[in-house]
């Protein structure tokens, strides 16, 4: 993403033993017989029979530490996704037990889970908790004989038949270690009423020390640009001892989906911008390396035992919210145009140019047609809106008043599949749709429509459905001054972008119901010091949402409330009885 935002700055300044063991296959656990005769206790020995082997003794468990917490991510009703990571003294197979508890003391135990970490999974180890009951918080932790991890907090999604008031979930992107503390992941941590984390890709950054931030005691590790699975693994071990991003995934499931950063900058299906294969080898090889690592250590489900090429997915929560998941960039994108110079590209229009595939496509339309949920939400990683700095209309009819969109890499730079996208919702009266943004390091809410060109445009027509991006949690956007010149020089050829937010860190806070749809941007104080990691700078938050059945975008309405009861680790256990009543 950096060198498109500087790019962009330029133009704009102009229940069961499942287990998935060391993050791959499975292994079932059994507890084996008992010993000894319980039938004939006590018997005295024949003094002509010979005396018995000894049992063999109980294989000492390896000494471990468990040094990059817990997590879990993609919650159905009745299964979640636990993860940790074992670091042994020795390279031998080591044997988890994974607990879950619906007590924060973990005494009621309603299901054990066993599993196998080894090098072949770099120790990694992933359970799927199947067996839950559904709409349920739960407590975890994993076992290595005497040696505990720390508890775990999750939870399972409603039944998608269940009648569903409310939900409430923060979404994150681009977290950058080397560019500061991870001031976000604290303040989100804090939230004691989320039902989960949307984090929608760079996770991880690929560059060596030096290339992209240089934040005091927060140097890269390995210290060079990640090439290799050796280099990958390193990288995504760095990350998880951050203790606020520990703490994050403590306290909430996420769901999450990869970026470019998370294999190489500006990633598509063949290559990456950031990727040269006489000095950095063949791209599929790093490409798989890549994909193959974040599923060892990210709390995700394989969409088949084994397979790391697919990460769409979909998930219900309830029938208030269905939510899908896109993979924009390994999939099947075809590689970007010029910034700027490809805006004048025939090739921009090409109605055979892929952002996704026909597979993935026909997976999002399915979805919009056949939702379960009250609001449709799409998660991905580029801006879905278009983004311009010049019109003149009437150039060509295909360009639909567009001249000069600002960034190719977005969905600016593959028309064909947004107006697939946007004429199916138009011709099938489709509504409540809301897409979720990450990539760009800056805050945007906008009206999504198939021309939203000033003189020859639609815009007095229904927005088709509403897009709101995500502000990074580290890593840089506008600089000061530009930033706000930006903001006020944007909506002049693009009245369809509400609100933007160009250079401050934070999240968004979603919030839910069967009425509207509300985005609550949060920003930080400080990613620098120390000390005041978690806190929010209440000034600059805003408030927009869109209203069941419209998706024009309402702006400055007040904050959502909290739910009066929480579930977070120190928070009181949550009753049974109490589950459903979260609104």
């Amino acid at each position: 993403m950096d060198h498109r935002r500087r790019a962009l700055v330029r133009a704009l300044g102009a229940g069961s033993t499942l287990a998935l063991a060391g993050c791959g296959g499975g292994s079932g656990g059994d507890g084996g017989a008992p010993t000894g005769n319980p039938e004939t206790p006590n018997q005295p020995t024949d003094p002509d029979t010979p005396p018995p082997s000894p049992e063999p003794e109980t294989p000492v468990p390896p000494n471990v530490r468990f040094l990059h917490g817990v997590a879990s991510g993609d919650p159905l009703s009745t299964q979640v996704i636990l993860w940790t990571r074992i670091t042994p003294e020795e390279d031998v197979e080591v044997p988890v037990t994974a607990t879950v508890a619906t007590d924060p003391a973990m005494t009621a135990v309603v299901a054990q889970y066993q599993a196998v970490a080894s090098a072949d999974g770099d120790y990694c180890v992933k359970v799927d908790a199947t067996g839950l009951l559904p709409g349920r918080w739960y407590y975890y932790r994993f076992e290595v004989g005497q040696r505990r991890s720390p508890i775990g907090r999750t939870r399972t999604f409603p039944a998608s038949w269940n009648a569903i008031d409310r939900a409430r979930f923060a979404v994150v992107s681009c977290s950058n270690f080397p560019n500061g503390y991870f001031s976000v992941y604290k303040a989100v941590a804090e939230l004691g009423d989320l039902d989960f984390v949307l984090h929608l890709g760079d996770y991880i950054y690929e560059y060596g020390a030096g290339e992209y931030g240089d934040f005091p005691e927060r140097v890269p590790d390995p210290p060079h640009e990640i090439v290799t699975r050796e280099d990958y693994r390193r990288r995504h071990a760095q990350y998880k001892t951050d203790e606020d991003l520990q703490a994050l995934h403590q306290q909430f499931p996420m769901i999450a989906i990869w970026d470019d950063h998370e294999s190489a900058n500006d990633s598509w299906h063949g290559g990456a911008e950031n990727h040269d294969p006489l000095t950095e080898g063949v791209w599929e090889q790093r490409k798989s390396a890549a994909r193959e690592v974040y599923f060892e250590w990210m709390p995700i489900r394989p969409h088949k035992p084994g397979n790391t090429d697919i990460i769409y997915r979909r998930f219900h929560f309830g029938d208030l919210l269905d939510l899908t998941l896109l993979d924009t960039r390994l999939e099947s994108r075809d590689q970007p145009l010029p910034a700027v110079a490809g805006s004048l590209d025939p090739n921009r229009n090409d109605p055979d140019r892929r952002l996704i595939s026909e597979a993935q496509m026909d997976f999002l339309l399915t979805g919009l047609d056949n939702a379960r949920g009250h609001w449709r939400f799409i998660g991905q990683q580029v801006m879905f809106a278009q983004l311009n700095i010049l019109e003149i209309p009437g150039l060509t009819p295909d360009m639909k008043g567009q001249l000069l969109a600002v960034n190719m890499d977005q969905w600016d730079g593959y028309t064909a599949d947004r107006d697939t996208i946007l004429k199916h919702l138009e011709d099938n009266r489709i509504d409540n749709v809301v897409v979720l943004t990450g990539d760009i390091h800056t805050s945007w809410a906008n009206e999504l429509y198939r021309n939203p060109a000033v003189l020859v445009g639609d815009l007095f027509a229904r927005p088709l459905a509403a897009e709101f991006v995500a502000p990074s949690v580290t890593s840089p956007g506008f600089p000061d001054g530009l930033a706000e010149l930006a903001s006020v020089a944007l909506p002049v050829v693009n009245p369809h972008i509400r609100y933007t937010e160009l250079k401050t860190h934070g999240f968004i806070l979603m919030d839910v119901t069967r009425g509207r749809a509300q985005a609550e941007f949060h920003y930080v104080n400080s990613i620098e010091a120390y000390d005041l990691r978690g806190q929010l700078n209440d000034r600059l938050t805003k408030v927009v949402a869109v209203e069941s059945g419209s998706s024009r975008i309402k702006e400055d309405l007040p904050l959502s409330r909290p739910r009066t009861l929480r579930t977070a680790l120190f928070n009181p256990p949550v009753e049974h009885n109490q589950e459903e009543v979260m609104s």
